[in-house]
C-alpha cells in the first residue's frame, strides 16, 4: 500500500497527515508548534517539521508541503537566511505598497500585470521594505522563496546540496512577481520592488510535476499555498466558495479563467490544478474569537454558549474586529473596535455575540466582493472557529444563505497529501479521495435579520472609516 505524506506548515504550527495513496485513508497525523510574531527564523520551520514527522518520512512513498502564503524568505550565495522571514501578517510594507502602486501607474497596472494589487502582505512590499530599510541585507540576498519553498527545498537536501529551488503556480501567484494569466515571472515587478536587484527566484512546477526526492527516497511534489491546499483537500468544484476561518480569514472559489480587480478587493491567484483561485483575505478571523475569550477570562466552548444567550444583533452591539490592521479592506493600521455600547447591553454573551458577528460580517462582506468574479452557488465554513457550531450558524443567517461545514479536520495538510498522490501517480487529474462528511445548516426565515445584522455593522463602519 503505497503512503504520502502532507504538511501544513501554518503561522501557528506544522500539520502532517499520512494517508494511504490510493483511499485517502488518515493513517496518522502529528503536529508542533512555531514560534508568534511576524517574523520568524525559518530554522524553526524546518525543526517543527521535524518534529512533526518525527521520522514518519522515512517510510512513506511521497511528501507534498503546503505553507502559509506570502512570507519573505531571503537567503545569500551560501543558502543561508539575511535575516528572519517577514510573514504575511506583518503590516510594516504598508507605505511600501502604496508606493509601489503609484510606481507602475495605478491599481489597474497591478491587476493587469499580476491579477493582484498589492497590499502589506504581498511579497513584493516586503521586498521593497527590506530594499529601503536593509539595504546591506537586499545586497546579500541572492535567492528569495516563500515559506513552502523553502521546506520543500529542506527536504531536497537545502544548502550544500545543489538543489534548484522550486514552487508551483498557486504559491507564486501570491509574490506580485508571477502572473497567473502568462504563468511567467514578471523580472521588471521583481526589480521595481527590490531597488533594481533580481535575485534568484524559484523555478515554477506543474501542478503534479515532481520537485525531487528526499534523502530516504521518498518523492517530494511541488507543494503549493495554504489556501491552494486547502482547496485540493476538500475537493472543491466550480461554483463552491470557501470561507476558512483560521488566524486570518479567506474566502476563495475555483475559477476556470484568470481574474483582475482593479479595486485590489479580489486577489487573482493560480490553484493548484492548473486552474484559477480568486480569493479575499482579511487578517482577523479566529483570533477574533480567542482573542474574546481571553478578554472574558475563558475558552472557546464557553464563546460558543454565551453567544447563543445573545440575541440577534448582540442588543446593539458591533465589533469592528480589526485586532491586527486589516487587509480586505486595506487598513493596516487599523485596531479594533466596540461600538454601541450602552448600560443595558454591556453583558459578556452580547461581547460574544457581537465578536462572531463581527467576524462573519466581515467576511460577508468578502463574499460580495468574491461575486463579483465568480458564480457562487454553495458555500463552505472550514478552520479553527467552526469549532464552536454556533458560528456556521450565524454564518447562514448573516450570508442569508445555506452553509455547509465539513468536519474540522486539516484540509491544509490533506490537500498536500493529495498532491504527494498525484505526483506519484502521474495521472492527468488527482486522485478521487472520498469528501469529507459535513451538515448543511439552512439559512433561517427570510433573511431580513442577517441583513439587520449586517447594516448595523456597516453603519458602524461608515461612522469609524467613512
Amino acid at each position: 500500500m503505497p503512503t504520502v505524506a502532507g504538511v501544513d506548515s501554518s503561522t501557528q504550527s506544522c500539520k502532517v497527515v499520512v494517508c494511504d495513496a490510493d483511499t485517502g485513508e488518515v493513517l496518522h497525523r502529528a503536529r508542533a508548534a512555531h514560534p508568534e510574531g511576524t517574523e520568524v527564523d525559518p530554522e524553526a520551520w524546518w525543526q517543527a517539521l521535524c518534529e512533526a514527522a518525527n521520522g514518519v518520512l522515512e517510510h512513506v512513498d511521497a511528501v507534498s508541503v503546503a505553507g502559509q502564503q506570502h512570507g519573505l524568505v531571503a537567503v545569500d550565495d551560501t543558502g543561508q537566511p539575511v535575516r528572519d522571514a517577514l510573514l504575511w501578517n506583518d503590516t510594516r510594507s504598508a507605505r511600501a505598497a502604496a508606493e509601489l502602486i503609484t510606481e507602475l501607474g495605478g491599481p489597474h497596472r497591478w491587476a493587469e500585470a499580476v491579477g493582484t494589487v498589492p497590499v502589506a502582505a504581498i511579497t513584493v512590499t516586503k521586498l521593497r521594505w527590506m530594499a529601503e530599510h536593509e539595504p546591506r541585507l537586499a545586497d546579500r540576498t541572492a535567492q528569495v522563496m516563500l515559506p513552502h519553498d523553502w521546506l520543500t527545498w529542506r527536504l531536497r537536501g537545502g544548502p550544500g546540496s545543489g538543489a534548484e529551488p522550486v514552487t508551483d503556480r498557486g504559491d507564486a501567484s501570491g509574490t506580485g512577481y508571477w502572473s497567473p494569466a502568462a504563468g511567467a515571472y514578471r523580472p521588471d515587478l521583481l526589480a521595481l520592488g527590490f531597488g533594481g536587484r533580481t535575485p534568484g527566484v524559484p523555478r515554477v512546477l506543474g501542478p503534479a510535476e515532481p520537485a525531487g526526492h528526499t534523502a530516504g527516497g521518498a518523492l517530494i511534489a511541488a507543494g503549493t499555498g495554504d489556501n491552494m491546499g486547502a482547496a485540493l483537500g476538500l475537493g472543491i468544484a466550480p461554483g463552491d466558495a470557501v470561507i476558512s476561518l483560521g488566524t486570518s480569514g479567506t474566502a476563495f472559489a475555483l475559477s476556470e479563467r484568470p481574474t483582475a480587480d482593479p479595486t485590489g478587493a479580489v486577489a487573482g491567484f493560480a490553484d493548484a490544478t492548473g486552474r484559477f483561485l480568486p480569493l479575499v483575505c482579511t487578517l482577523n478571523a479566529a483570533r477574533v474569537l480567542s482573542s474574546t475569550a481571553r478578554m472574558l477570562g475563558t475558552d472557546l466552548a464557553e464563546i460558543d454558549r454565551l453567544a447563543r444567550h445573545a440575541g440577534h444583533g448582540a442588543d446593539g452591539l458591533v465589533f469592528l474586529p480589526y485586532l491586527g490592521g486589516e487587509r480586505t479592506p486595506n487598513l493596516p493600521d487599523a485596531a479594533g473596535s466596540l461600538t454601541g455600547m450602552r448600560v443595558a447591553n454591556m453583558t459578556p454573551s452580547n461581547l460574544a455575540r457581537a465578536a462572531v458577528e463581527g467576524m462573519l460580517c466581515g467576511m460577508a462582506d468578502a463574499l460580495d466582493e468574491l461575486r463579483q468574479d465568480v458564480d457562487i452557488h454553495r458555500i463552505l465554513i472550514i478552520g479553527g472557529a467552526t469549532k464552536a457550531p454556533v458560528v456556521g450558524e450565524i454564518a447562514a443567517e448573516i450570508f442569508g444563505t445555506p452553509v455547509t461545514v465539513p468536519e474540522p479536520d486539516e484540509y491544509v495538510a490533506l490537500g498536500a497529501a493529495r498532491q504527494a498522490a498525484w505526483a506519484l501517480a502521474g495521472t492527468p487529474q488527482p486522485p478521487r479521495w472520498p469528501l469529507a462528511a459535513s451538515r448543511r445548516i439552512p439559512a433561517p426565515g427570510d433573511g431580513s435579520t442577517g441583513r439587520r445584522i449586517r447594516q448595523g455593522y456597516a453603519d458602524a463602519w461608515s461612522t469609524l472609516y467613512g
